[in-house]
């Protein structure tokens, strides 16, 4: 996995989007981040480790490339406000009915 900067991972992205255009899929995933890079022990006394900043790790795949890249939680939850909580209680609606 290819980790990059911000405007290479963009740049990246469009790529991915216009070559599975037509046939393929991009699979993207969100995950928070904080920046360590190795795993936290099981046992004994663990380390008190607080991240500075809210970071969430961007990754994109269409089953062949694989790409990745940081970004800070504050400046994609002040971009994403166009997006749309989905109504949970509709869903028990229709499970209801089916039944």
């Amino acid at each position: 996995m290819v980790l990059l900067e911000s405007e290479q991972f963009l740049t990246e992205l469009t790529r991915l989007f216009q070559k599975c255009r037509t046939s393929g899929s991009v699979f993207i995933t969100l995950k928070k981040y904080d920046g360590r890079t190795k795993p936290v022990p099981r046992k004994g006394h663990a380390e008190s480790f607080e991240p500075a900043d809210n970071k969430c790790l961007l990754r994109a795949t269409d089953g062949k490339k694989k790409i990745s890249t940081v970004a800070y939680s504050n400046l994609l939850r002040a971009n994403m406000d166009g997006l749309k909580k989905k109504d949970k209680k509709s869903k028990n609606k229709k499970s209801k009915a089916t039944q």
